[in-house]
């Protein structure tokens, strides 16, 4: 037997630990490099936002949305609204009175059991000419919890044009994010839009670019090419046409024909958000148009998506979205551009936000209304 047989085949050389230890480190920093980016990114990103949607923002990017929904789940269910009446402070100003005015005017809506003093008598906004471009009003769309108030603002599409802008972050163009210097002398009303686009699949499109593929059966709103909106199923209403500038999709129809659709507490296969979502007393919004046409929002605090649908189809939306939802997302400022020198309101004096927001630029996509007719300013 030869000798070679009796000596054994040499080693791989083997990594010395030292080595091995810093691949680990490595992998570990990396680890923790690319959330720690994306959070740096979040916060410095250009538009307005608070720092705790910039954190959710951040949450959601790293993929972490499963445990954003189930941690909102779990408080929004858990801290429902106070059954006592709202105070004062929650409820709205009384104002001018609305049968001085000339023009198209709602009817007073019906109110509830509780009926604190100006539920559903409307209050005149912005004018144009002598005619009544807004009014505002609130409901308590729920008996068992006597302290939710809800927001609601009429507009008169023959008096005012909407407009949709995109934010910086959603979808990120086209357009301006910010309401023009040129549109501020005629504004009447701006207020949110829906959901991030990527949270609830929908689509979108402004100006000719379709930023997010419009999806049939979903709630739409869209503008046409006179500035006035229509709320409707894509697919069934509304399809793509010559006179359409805008479309903006937010999950399913709310109201169909002037009732609260089926199936808006069990929230079958998603179709208003995340699992539970319907449950949560949050700060909610919607809008939607009545028989005459006229734009309705609606939106306030300790809402559920069923209370909200209440409150929608008690101010006289037949078609009907919802909007966003929780605190920081819900926003509808007031102007008076026949009025020199008068400040923005807020539709609830408890609304989130700034008075001012959307007169810089803003993360999202949100929608404003102008005057079709400069007004002659008075004092």
């Amino acid at each position: 037997m030869s000798v070679d047989h009796l000596v054994p085949p040499a080693l791989a050389p083997r990594p010395k630990p030292r080595r091995r230890g810093r691949i680990a480190v490595l992998l570990i920093a990396a680890l923790f490099c690319y959330p720690a980016g994306m959070y740096g990114y979040d916060l410095t990103y250009p538009g307005d936002a608070s720092f705790s949607v910039r954190t959710v923002d951040w949450l959601r990017d790293i993929g972490l949305g499963g445990v954003v929904n189930t941690v909102e789940n779990w408080w929004y269910t858990r801290h429902p609204p106070s059954t006592a009446p709202p105070p004062a402070r929650d409820l709205p100003p009384a104002g001018s009175s609305a049968g001085a005015a000339a023009g198209l005017r709602p009817p007073d809506l019906p109110v509830g059991r509780f009926a604190p003093a100006g539920e559903g008598v409307w209050t005149a906004g912005a004018r144009s000419g002598t005619q009544v471009a807004e009014y505002t009003t609130f409901v308590q769309p729920d008996p068992g919890h006597a302290s939710v108030v809800a927001g609601v603002a009429w507009l008169n599409q023959s008096l005012v044009r909407t407009r949709l802008f995109s934010g910086t972050k959603d979808p990120g163009g086209p357009g301006p994010s910010a309401i023009p210097d040129a549109l501020r002398g005629t504004l009447v009303a701006a207020f949110n839009s829906g959901f991030k686009l990527k949270d609830c699949q929908c689509g979108y499109y402004l100006d000719g670019t379709t930023a997010a593929p419009l999806r049939d059966g979903m709630a739409s709103a869209v503008i046409d090419d006179t500035g006035r909106v229509s709320v409707a199923q894509w697919g069934r209403d509304a399809t793509m046409g010559p006179h359409v500038t805008a479309v903006r999709q937010n999950l399913d129809l709310v109201i169909d024909h002037g009732a609260p659709v089926p199936g808006l507490e069990k929230n079958p296969a998603g179709h208003w958000g995340s699992a539970s979502n319907q449950f949560q007393y949050t700060w909610r919004s919607g809008f939607g148009t009545d028989r005459d046409g006229n734009l309705i929002f609606v939106g306030g605090g300790g809402l559920t998506l069923r209370t909200l649908a209440a409150a929608m189809a008690q101010a006289g939306i037949q078609q009907g979205m919802e909007l966003d939802i929780h605190s920081p997302m819900v926003t509808f400022n007031s102007y008076r551009p026949d009025l020199a020198g008068s400040s923005p309101r807020k539709l609830l004096p408890a609304m989130p936000g700034q008075v001012d927001r959307y007169l810089s630029s803003d993360q999202r996509d949100f929608f404003a209304t102008t005057l079709r007719f400069p007004p002659p300013v008075t004092g």
